[in-house]
């Protein structure tokens, strides 16, 4: 238990170390840049943008208990609390209040909890649908005006149209438009004249918070949803079997990616991505519909399988990795996939929406880069994990439990995302037939709970090796065992009854077309398949051999004939490449220039007894020609001299690399960063011992976090600050102000003498409390 304290600052520093690894744990954030000291922390604790982000990750349970906390005030008691909320489960709420103050929402004082000062702003003045308090809209209305009893009266004298007009109001919004009409404006002034609508402008009204909680019998909510919907399911059988088969399709796309972009890499677009054109041709190579194709090109791209070359003409290309990865096992190859899907940052069912920009977004693209998806992903995995083995969740039901988990996040948008998520899970193999496989489960299971903050897509090979085998080794048990052999038939098809091994795989894409896939997939020879073949140096005699070797059928007639007759085609006509050429009608020149040592380099071969070709530069061509005695002028492609300009250089862009990987906010990281600040705690405390022996405030530099923080409860606690504030020559000079309000940058507050002034934040050095 943490003792009991005056402010956040206060309850932070009085918790124990294992209260700040969990609060560390459960706003990460808090952790990015490392804090100077548990002041520090506690100040980035309060700022806004981290109870922003603290107070979207909670669910409907914890928030409806916020929200409750707010409205009912600092030191509530208990009864009231479970009053609002509509329950009598006082263990439940209590546990949710604590889970409320291990991250720091709220404080524990002597008096009981306290909100921490920047929730209700982010909250809003709409919480759960109730108007701001009557002090807010009417700071100079008597306090009998809102007294319950005064407001239950009123409320019971009231006429049956003006009672209808309340009801309409009682759940929200709190604010209304006056009727035009004759009537409703009589209604709506019974209801201004009793106090129970306030006037915030000349047309419009507000139901106030305490009027809003009469009509609502004292509750805050509807109805209370402190626990998360029950999750129906049905149950599936073969869910081992489908995934295994959905894995060993997804490896034998990448592998069919992979060597498509091997030989033509697509290039890669200006603002970064794939285009629309290459997306559209990776769909016809593999067979896929559109979002599949798109969801196996990210795949590839989060498992570092390919990525953009840099090059001065940059295309996506296969990297490094894919070597290593193509010779492992089945398995391991699954898990690194499976683990980089898991870790990516990026939705790959965004591709083709419309962006913030003036087109859809592109695979590969920033549009589709989407840090929240990696949450959605692993919520959806342990929702299935929960389950039993071979149960499969029915798609609303599990819909509205992540909406219970998330209920700031936008409905249409977390619909959209779970859907691509389990379609996803379904075509990797985590899923089968929609229920959570044995790979799936160990996968969740295993997998730790951490924050990573990686700016690269290839996080798989970060993973610890522990959990890829395990991984591996649960996919391997389900995975269609490769198969070295195929069947050739007489209609130039050969079916492979599995997925074929490494050698034999690769010859077959090359030498044939994939015309269906299945259980069993079926290759086609055609003319333009066995050219492919020939074009990548395979002889007929070798082409042929390697697939009688391999068919357990014997090789039909027909296939001998196309090959040989594309062979007996294949080279008649040669094409070459030559950069520039050099003609001249003295045969005696050309001569001399093939004899020469020194123009060796430029590997000048004769087409004609008068034409030389190079593969030079052109311009490097007559440069090393004059400078070896010859006088060669350079002519245009209309036989026109080209005349000399000066050439102008321009630099190339500089291409960035990656950025620097950060380490994940995982417990042993909190630990050494939890000591790190006691540690420093406990030299701060002995430099405010020291400090307050001396005569005078003592105003040190102080992180500019805290600074604001310290400002901003001086303003709500109308407390004068001492501040250290530097002037433009560096100066620092000591000045006792009274923070009025914060805000743009600058403190408007009164000095010693009384006159209003304005301070730059940026100029603040450092702050104390006056007294």
């Amino acid at each position: 238990m943490a003792t009991s304290s005056r402010s956040l600052a206060d309850d932070i520093r009085g918790r124990s170390d294992a209260e700040l690894i969990d609060l560390v744990l459960a706003r990460p954030d808090l952790a990015r840049p490392a804090p100077a000291d548990l002041t520090s922390l506690a100040a980035r604790a309060g700022t806004r943008a981290s109870i922003q982000r603290a107070v979207e990750a909670l669910d409907r349970g914890h928030l409806q208990v916020l929200e409750a906390v707010v409205v009912a005030g600092d030191a509530v008691e208990r009864p009231a609390l479970l009053r609002l909320l509509g329950t009598e489960d006082a263990a439940m709420v209590e546990a949710l209040v604590q889970d409320l103050w291990r991250a720091a929402l709220v404080w524990r004082g002597s008096d009981g909890h306290h909100v921490v000062r920047t929730v209700p702003e982010v909250l809003g003045t709409s919480i759960a649908g109730l108007g701001a308090p009557m002090r807010e809209l009417r700071p100079s209305a008597p306090a009998e005006q809102f007294s319950p009893e005064h407001i239950a009266a009123a409320i019971a004298a009231a006429p049956d149209d003006s009672r209808t007009m309340l009801e309409r109001m009682t759940w929200g919004p709190p604010f209304g438009v006056l009727p035009t009409a004759t009537p409703g404006r009589n209604t709506a002034r019974w209801l201004l004249e009793h106090h129970l609508l306030v006037p915030v402008s000349a047309d419009r009204v507000a139901l106030p918070r305490e009027v809003g909680l009469a009509l609502r019998d004292g509750r805050l909510h509807r109805s209370p949803e402190l626990t998360p919907p029950a999750l129906e399911a049905r149950s599936v059988s073969l869910v081992d079997a489908a995934a295994g088969g959905a894995a060993s399709e997804c490896l034998t796309h990448l592998d069919e990616l992979a060597a498509a972009w091997g030989a033509e890499p697509p290039r890669v677009l200006r603002a970064g991505g794939l285009s629309v054109r290459d997306l559209r041709l990776a769909q016809t190579a593999l067979d896929l519909d559109p979002e599949h194709t798109a969801f196996v090109v990210e795949l590839a791209y989060a498992a570092g399988l390919v990525a953009d070359d840099g090059e001065v003409v940059p295309v996506w290309a296969p990297t490094s990795e894919i070597d290593e990865w193509s010779s492992s096992e089945a398995g391991h190859r699954w898990a690194t996939l499976a683990l980089a899907w898991l870790a990516s940052t990026r939705a790959p069912h965004l591709v083709g929406a419309r962006s913030t920009g003036t087109g859809p977004a592109n695979a590969l693209g920033p549009d589709v880069q989407w840090p929240a998806i990696r949450g959605i992903r692993r919520e959806v995995l342990r929702e299935l994990a929960s389950l039993d083995p071979g149960s499969a969740p029915a798609p609303g039901s599990l819909r509205e439990r992540l909406a219970w988990r998330r209920p700031n996040r936008s409905a249409g948008v977390l619909d959209e995302a779970v859907e691509a998520v389990l379609r996803e899970a379904e075509w990797l193999g985590i899923t089968g037939r929609g229920a959570l496989s044995e790979a799936g489960r160990a996968l969740v299971a295993a997998r730790p709970d951490t924050t990573a903050h990686a700016a690269s897509g290839a996080e798989a090979e970060r993973e610890p090796t522990p959990l890829l085998d395990r991984a591996a080794a649960a996919m391997s048990a389900h995975l269609p065992s490769p198969v070295d052999h195929i069947l050739v038939q007489a209609d130039l098809t050969a079916v492979a009854p599995g997925p074929l091994v490494g050698g034999l795989g690769s010859f077959m894409r090359l030498a044939a077309d994939v015309e269906s896939r299945g259980g069993a997939t079926v290759y086609r020879f055609t003319p333009e398949s066995v050219r492919r073949a020939l074009d990548a140096g395979w002889t007929a005699a070798d082409f042929t051999e390697t697939v009688r070797r391999s068919s357990r059928t014997p090789l039909p007639q027909p296939l001998e004939y196309l090959v040989s007759d594309v062979a007996r085609r294949h080279g008649q006509t040669r094409i070459g490449g030559a950069a520039a050429y050099i003609r001249s009608d003295d045969e005696s020149v050309l001569d001399t220039m093939l004899a020469s040592r020194e123009l060796a380099p430029l590997r000048l071969r004769r087409l004609a007894p008068t034409v030389l070709v190079s593969s030079a530069d052109p311009r490097v061509l007559v440069d090393l020609l004059r400078d070896n005695g010859f006088a060669p002028v350079h002519e245009g492609q209309d036989g026109a001299v080209v005349h000399a300009e000066t050439p102008r250089r321009r630099a190339g862009t500089r291409r960035r690399g990656p950025g620097p990987s950060v380490s994940p906010v995982d417990r042993a990281y909190t630990q050494t960063l939890v000591d790190g600040l006691r540690a420093a705690e406990a030299t701060a405390d002995q430099r405010r011992a020291e400090d307050e022996s001396r005569p005078g405030p003592r105003i040190q530099t102080m992180d500019p976090v805290v600074t604001l923080s310290l400002l901003r409860d001086a303003v709500a606690d109308r407390h004068g600050v001492w501040i250290g504030y530097s002037d433009g020559h560096g100066a620092t000079s000591r000045h006792l102000i009274h923070p009025q309000r914060v805000e743009g940058g600058r403190v408007r507050a009164t000095d010693e003498s009384g006159h209003e002034k304005s301070f730059s934040v940026h100029r603040i050095v450092g702050a104390t409390l006056e007294g």
